[in-house]
């Protein structure tokens, strides 16, 4: 197992928190919390107060929501940038092995031309040898 770099654990984990925020576990986790701060009024605690500490704290998670799936974003499209360049290059050799292809094609067009040929002298030869 390789070791991961300072830099790498840091890069990972706003995917680690990505994937986490598109879970059902997440679900969960948010409509409990959102629950349990509807409830705070019951216990004493101004109506005002938990709406003006929800609404920062949601505030706060949508920006980071919209930074993580930037971020994710980003990483796609580099993604789908070497794909791209992968089928270029298979392309590429698709078209090399059909030029192969091609050539093998035009070779044994030429030998099959040589073997009729090659046949048509035997049966000349078989032909004077009969005649003689």
């Amino acid at each position: 197992m390789t070791k991961r770099t300072h830099k790498e654990r840091i890069e990972q984990l706003p995917v680690n928190i990505t994937k986490w925020v598109g879970s059902t576990q997440s679900l969960i986790v948010h409509t409990i919390l959102f629950a349990v701060a509807f409830t705070l009024p019951f216990f004493g605690i101004a109506f005002e107060k938990v709406l003006l500490v929800l609404t920062t704290i949601v505030s706060l998670e949508a920006i980071y929501l919209s930074i993580l799936i930037q971020m994710t974003v980003n990483r796609n499209t580099e993604d789908l940038a070497e794909v791209t360049e992968d089928i270029g290059e298979i392309q590429e050799d698709v078209d090399e092995i059909q030029k192969d292809v091609d050539e093998i094609s035009e070779d044994i067009d030429e030998i099959q031309k040589d073997v009729d040929e090659i046949q048509e002298d035997v049966d000349e030869i078989e032909e004077e040898i009969a005649k003689k």
